[in-house]
């Protein structure tokens, strides 16, 4: 028998390999990764340096201990070069591979910004735990060392705050006005900048990075705006692209992610997708990207489900984002963004607690934001979703 194949161990491919083995003890599984394949939780990348922690104490199980834990079979430092979905092969740089049912888990990609200067090739971006490895050599030298960060939204707030509060000297650039402008309501991205700002962040706001050159102290970051940033280390933190290079080299059907099905079908029989390169299909008939961990699990379990022989819709539900800044701790459900234009945020104060909604045209809760929070004020919020605010 072929094995059921999964391309990816980060956490939708181990997911998947997880749910699968709840239920299915004996079918043949292999995992194919291009590296190591230990276990680690992407989102300790972005708040691992003031816990003082490198990569090897954020690998949890190596990839030897995950095959036996999943009675399957890891190949580590293969990469994969072709898919034959008619075939039901692929090409991987340790030979030929045929599969009964394949699940691609291969994640997103950083976004490459178009940064002139002849420094330009030593920004970095932390995508990964070598990444991570990487990154944390150059800024664990010495805590002085001045880290220039691209991008003020999610995972570039959660380094800022994180090196910071490890004693780094940082500083933020963005081209919109305000941090985490595209999730938070303004009342949240002002508090959250101010919380930074008062860790020693500096924001160089409404200007984007044009240029980075070597400069006599350290690197040099050129604003579009004519003023410069010194730095020791650049970190570009402006997003992930959905790394479609194998579906679309397959023939699979993608637009920003692999376009699934309700039950993370790709556009080929036997094929599935979920996690950071999938786009699910709703049941109003639309798609989403969701590089989100409530998503992963949920689309883990039904996957595996359907591997299983028990077709199984995907049930998104909606769950706010948790913002791991322990200085503004946030939870988010950011609106659709063509709601913003005539929709409306309002701000109050709860218990010591800023609590901001957001009211669509109609009137329809669509979005909120709250900081601190806690589970019951963001289960009372959850519950307010999707309802018509109510007349004054």
């Amino acid at each position: 028998m072929n094995p059921i194949v999964i391309i990816g161990t980060g956490m939708a491919g181990y997911t998947v390999a997880r749910e699968f083995r709840r239920l299915n003890k004996e079918t043949p599984l292999m995992l194919i990764t291009s590296d190591s394949g230990g276990s680690y939780s992407k989102p300790m990348l972005s708040n691992a340096f003031a816990q003082k922690k490198d990569a090897a104490q954020l690998i949890m199980q190596s990839a030897e201990q995950m095959a036996t834990q999943l009675n399957a079979e890891i190949k580590t430092g293969t990469s994969v070069t072709a898919i034959d979905t008619a075939a039901k092969t692929i090409d991987t740089s340790t030979g030929p591979i045929s599969y009964d049912k394949l699940v691609l888990a291969v994640g997103a990609k950083p976004i490459r910004l178009a940064l002139e200067g002849d420094a330009a090739e030593r920004v970095l971006s932390v995508n990964n735990i070598d990444d991570y490895e990487a990154f944390r050599k150059q800024t664990a030298a010495s805590p002085s060392v001045r880290i220039a960060i691209i991008g003020a939204g999610l995972i570039g707030c959660e380094f800022a705050d994180d090196l910071a509060g490890a004693g780094h000297a940082v500083s933020v650039i963005d081209p919109n006005d305000r941090p985490l402008a595209a999730l938070a309501a303004p009342a949240l991205s002002e508090g959250l900048k101010a919380a930074l700002e008062k860790l020693g962040v500096a924001f160089h706001l409404g200007t984007s990075a044009q240029k980075v050159t070597q400069g006599q102290n350290g690197l040099q970051v050129h604003l579009a705006n004519g003023s410069a940033i010194e730095a020791d280390v650049v970190l570009s933190a402006v997003g992930l692209r959905p790394d479609l290079q194998l579906a679309q080299l397959a023939g699979l059907t993608t637009k920003r992610g692999i376009v699934v099905d309700t039950q993370g079908q790709t556009s080929a029989a036997d094929v599935y997708a979920l996690g950071d390169c999938a786009e699910y299909t709703f049941a109003d008939g639309s798609g989403h990207t969701l590089p989100y961990i409530a998503p992963i699990m949920t689309a883990g379990r039904a996957i595996a489900a359907t591997l299983n022989g028990a077709p199984t819709g995907i049930d998104i539900k909606p769950s706010p984002v948790l913002i791991k800044t322990p200085s503004y701790p946030l939870a988010l459900i950011a609106p659709a963004p063509h709601t913003l234009a005539n929709g409306q945020w309002t701000m109050e104060n709860v218990d010591n607690r800023t609590v901001c909604r957001f009211h669509d045209a109609e009137g329809v809760l669509t979005g909120f934001g709250t900081s601190p929070h806690d589970n019951a004020i963001r289960q009372t919020l959850l519950g307010e979703l999707g309802k018509k605010k109510e007349a004054a």
